[in-house]
């Protein structure tokens, strides 16, 4: 009986040790099982990255397009430093025969597309053989225009909307709103204008005046810039310069465009390089969220701001 419990339990013990080792065994498997899908994942979000902001489908000679879509502002899409990565990679790729910056903005930061028209000129000038058209689809206003007006020529369609060639500082006033609440503002401040154009407290005249010469200076920064690009294909009038916005085919006859045609059309008859490439750049998903998140806490501190700064729109 003896010997029979000593076999019982032995094997009992092997039996309990195989389970273990089948189990161990199993783990092991299912984790080298989800790192190597982890890596096939990391790998082919990397390729298509590379894909989408390298341009690597050009094989020979290719039409490279830029997307310049959305409100121009340093987070978002139309950022400087997006626009100008994606030109670079494009004028610097051996196929490009000709960059292509297609256009949908209602405008945005001046700074930004100060940023970009500078890029656009010194890259023109440093490759003399790739030119560069910008194509304007639905709009082209305001910030949007000031980066068109650095490319060689600027296409249209007979429907697009173009100009808007001014200035505006956007803020808001809530001094009669506090009173009919019985708020009162309390600020203390180090210097006169510290509070420049506070919106819970009246105008100051003199301050009105400072912030309209600001707007007139980077108008008149913006009207250079138009001359500059244009040259004497401009046909100035009285009000081109006064915000007012016109359709494609009137902004042709004014020369602030130079003819109609779509990103298929260039490419295919100015260009003569049929297959068009993409370089705009892609984020990825880490990089999304953290431009969208500084993007949410800089608007919510602009809007309790003095006022949220000059736009090209």
């Amino acid at each position: 009986m003896a010997d029979e419990g000593w076999e019982r339990r032995a094997l009992e013990t092997l039996a309990n040790d195989i389970v273990v080792e089948r189990r161990r065994a199993r783990r092991w498997s299912i984790f080298f099982r989800l790192l190597t899908l982890a890596v096939i994942v990391v790998g082919a979000l990397a390729l298509f990255g590379l894909a989408g902001t390298r341009g690597q489908l050009c094989i020979d000679k290719c039409t490279a397009v830029v997307h310049l879509e959305g409100e121009i502002d340093r987070e978002g899409r139309a950022s400087a430093e997006n626009i100008i990565q994606g030109l670079h990679a494009a004028f610097e790729h051996p196929g490009t025969k000709g960059v292509l910056l297609r256009i949908n903005s209602p405008g945005g930061s001046p700074v930004q597309a100060g940023h970009i028209n500078d890029e656009i000129r010194r890259l023109r000038a440093k490759h003399p053989d790739v030119p560069l058209y910008a194509v304007i689809e639905d709009i082209c206003a305001s910030g949007g225009y000031y980066i068109a007006v650095a490319a060689d020529k600027i296409y249209v369609d007979k429907a697009s909307i173009v100009g808007s060639i001014g200035v505006v500082m956007d803020s808001f006033g809530f001094t009669g709103t506090m009173e009919k609440l019985g708020v009162e503002r309390r600020t203390l401040a180090a210097g006169d204008n510290k509070n420049f154009l506070d919106p819970f407290s009246p105008v100051v005249e003199s301050q009105k005046e400072h912030a309209q010469q600001m707007l007139g200076q980077v108008h008149q920064q913006f009207i250079t810039v138009v001359r500059q690009g244009r040259g004497k294909r401009l046909k100035e009038t009285p009000d081109m310069f006064s915000g007012l916005l016109w359709v494609g085919q009137k902004s042709i006859d004014l020369g602030l465009t130079d003819a109609l045609g779509s990103v298929e059309y260039v490419a295919r008859e100015v260009i003569k390089a049929e297959d068009i490439v993409d370089f705009t750049p892609r984020e990825n998903i880490a990089e999304r969220l953290a431009k969208r998140v500084g993007a949410g806490v800089a608007e919510g501190m602009a809007r309790f701001g003095v006022f949220q700064g000059i736009n090209l729109r």
